[in-house]
């Protein structure tokens, strides 16, 4: 299968295969366009956040599909890899970089592979993209599957931070909600397993597909799959990351329960309280109640002397709540 030039440089290591230097275009330059394509040189378009009109010009230079341009132009897509014979429309999704951003947890990526080109198209900027790209930049490469590799692998690589920083807040919530729940934690437990959820929604597709898609790839005109430890290594980082969401679903869902049973837990507690105020003044209730009937004999006999108002008035009081004070310490309700 012929292989393209891409810059290809003097020596050749028939171990390696050609060596190459990939060129990273950023803008929709069509005169450099035309002259990548007539020089049948391998390069690397990356464009951000392009118009409607610009996608539709880029769709025209490079021959692209125009159920592929379509679904580049309405974003919100499927991950979802489509062989249109000379080239392959892929649809693959990385983490935003802020936890907490207004347009999701998720940036939709949408590449053009064939074995001319690699077309990657966003709507926001990916650090992990614009690293990638400088790094290649007039780096010596042994194969054009090891760009496409590289842009994967920095793309897949983007939920891992975001994971992490699920997982210190895990641990912060369970820590926070034993010392004392709050409605701001429950919320908050809501809104990680709805991340959580969004990411479960676009992982266990591109897990699927990359596992049947390399033979696409590979199959495309002029494009040489050598080797395919490369994207085997990106699946591996597909499968952890699922594994990881199932994980850190099940360590919110034990974060939920910690919550209510902490919750349930305290509002036992002063249940108890309650029912202990209640239960020392229901004697008191009844002595008050019962000497403060207006009987003569008790009015002229009893409660007419400091020593019966002592005694019965408020010792009795007294005795009640030290009776009632043993009676709870005995049965260790406190």
């Amino acid at each position: 299968m012929p292989r393209h030039k891409a810059e290809v440089l003097d020596t050749e290591d028939p171990a390696r295969g050609i060596q190459l230097r990939v060129p990273c275009l950023t803008a929709l330059d069509e005169d450099r366009i035309h002259r990548q394509l007539a020089g049948d040189e391998f390069f690397w378009l990356d464009l951000t956040a392009p118009t409607e009109a610009e996608l539709e010009r880029m769709g025209e230079l490079f021959g692209l599909h125009e159920l592929a341009i379509e679904d580049t132009i309405h974003v919100g897509q499927r991950p979802k890899l489509d062989d249109f014979g000379d080239h392959v429309f892929l649809v693959y999704y990385a983490a935003a970089e802020q936890a907490r951003s207004a347009e999701g947890p998720l940036r939709e990526v949408n590449l053009f592979l064939s074995g001319k080109f690699l077309i990657t198209v966003h709507r926001d900027p990916l650090p992990a993209l614009r690293e990638q790209s400088k790094q290649i930049e007039g780096r010596v490469l042994h194969s054009e599957q090891f760009v496409v590799y590289r842009v994967l692998d920095a793309l897949t690589d983007t939920f891992f931070p975001r994971l992490s920083a699920i997982d210190d807040e895990i641990d912060e919530l369970e820590d926070s909600i034993i010392a004392q729940p709050t409605d701001k934690q429950l919320q908050r437990i809501f809104a990680l397993k709805r991340e959580l959820v969004t990411m479960r929604k676009v992982i266990t597709p591109q897990r699927d597909l990359l596992a049947r898609g390399i033979d696409t790839i590979a199959q495309l005109p002029g494009f040489q799959l050598d080797e395919r430890d490369y994207f085997r290594d990106v699946y591996d980082h597909v499968i952890r990351i699922s594994d990881l969401i199932d994980s850190y679903r099940d360590l919110l869902a034990g974060a939920m329960d910690a919550y209510l049973s902490t919750v349930a837990n305290r509002q036992n507690e002063v249940m108890k309280q309650l029912t202990i105020i209640a239960t020392v003044f229901l004697p008191l209730t009844f002595l008050t109640g019962f000497f403060g009937m207006n009987f003569a004999f008790a009015v002229n006999h009893v409660q007419n002397t400091l020593l019966g108002f002592l005694l019965l008035g408020v010792g009795s009081c007294l005795a009640s709540i030290a009776v009632m004070w043993a009676y709870f310490r005995r049965k260790r309700w406190m």
